[in-house]
């Protein structure tokens, strides 16, 4: 999935999750995370994130997660909700990805 132009999904409130993409010239993922759980729950969020980019093919962009504690279930529907916003797809491409 090529990403087109920047986007934001989500909110700054408590058990939520903002999160903002920037496209970049090359194929690299620069992935910055400022969690309020960070420390117990930074390797399981940076998971989450990293397996849903790499099951859509995203690469070549930058990725801020302003995280206040969301589950893991919301950092996967704010994330795909992102990705539809900075791509030029009107909806993710489900069956292909299962």
């Amino acid at each position: 999935m090529k990403i087109t132009r920047p986007a934001v999904a989500g909110t700054l409130e408590s058990g939520d999750v903002m999160i903002r993409i920037i496209p970049l010239d090359t194929q690299e993922i620069d992935l910055q995370i400022n969690s309020s759980v960070e420390k117990q729950f930074g390797a399981a969020i940076r998971a989450t994130l990293m397996e849903t980019l790499t099951r859509y093919d995203v690469r070549g962009v930058q990725l801020n997660v302003d995280d206040k504690g969301a589950l893991d279930c919301i950092l996967r529907a704010r994330l795909e909700t992102l990705l539809v916003r900075a791509s030029d797809v009107g909806a993710l491409p489900w069956e292909e990805c299962q």
